[in-house]
């Protein structure tokens, strides 16, 4: 391969691409050649970041999508499909967390972060995953989260870590059943980003003075030292790896 990062050619769907760090994410897939699909609920900042795609010289379609809804997911396959004719990257994304303690969780809180953190990104591997195994391959990369396999501090977030958790293990299940049609299926777990919506808690020494006590590299990990990591699990680059987890944490859960 001589060009084993190029995504020349190929389409990738990007949920919750309109900001964060899945817009990172399109962004990178974009310089690596892919055209985007960008898979977003918010319906300001889908159009956007799509347009940002295009100034880089790649096609893009923003398609407001819920994850949550099984006929949503479904609706923006079809349309991917109608605009490009196939999809060979899926990168799920969409994510949120619900900070409380475990004994005072409401269950529309719990029930929440689990559709939107696994029973959605499921929903979105099932629907691209049926078009693949069509297509006779493809590239899927979750994204989880160092939180499943460590148990945060000092905030409280069990939902949000039995999820990420789940993430890791679907990843492994799906990379064993989907090999034989030749997709492959990876995860990246981030540590502690510094985006926009972590950046005030990185702020408030009782909790970011505590996380980063805990990171060996002594900083916060940037939204961009993550694109290339998802561009190789996307790519030819990548190709004898399927089930695994990447880490991209500074080192905190190897301390």
């Amino acid at each position: 391969m001589t060009e084993p990062f190029d995504l020349s050619g190929k389409v990738a769907v990007v949920t919750g691409a309109g900001q964060g760090l899945g817009r990172e994410f399109a962004r990178a897939l974009a310089n690596a050649g892919a055209d985007i699909v960008v898979a977003e609920l918010n319906p300001e900042t889908g159009p956007d970041a799509a347009a940002e795609i295009r100034k880089i010289g790649r096609q893009a379609l923003a398609l407001e999508t819920d994850v949550r809804d099984r006929s949503s997911v479904q609706s923006a396959v079809d349309a991917s499909l109608d605009a490009f004719g196939h999809i060979d990257v899926l990168v799920n994304n969409a994510g949120i967390t619900i900070w409380g303690e475990a004994e005072n969780v409401p269950s529309e809180e719990w029930q929440k972060v689990l559709d939107v953190n696994l029973t959605g990104l499921f929903y979105c591997c099932q629907a691209v995953g049926k078009v693949m195994i069509k297509a006779g391959g493809g590239s899927i990369v979750n994204v989880a989260s160092m939180s499943g396999l460590v148990a945060n501090v000092p905030q409280s977030q069990a939902s949000y870590n039995a999820t990420k958790a789940g993430v890791i293990q679907l990843t492994k299940s799906l990379a064993v059943e989907w090999a034989r049609h030749g997709i492959r299926v990876n995860s990246i777990s981030p540590g502690y980003m510094d985006t926009p919506m972590a950046r005030p808690h990185f702020d408030d020494p009782k909790v970011g003075g505590v996380w980063m006590d805990r990171i060996p590299m002594g900083r916060a990990g940037r939204p961009e030292e993550l694109g290339p990591a998802v561009v190789f699990l996307a790519s030819g680059a990548s190709s004898y790896v399927t089930g695994s987890n990447l880490i991209i944490d500074g080192g905190y859960t190897a301390s």
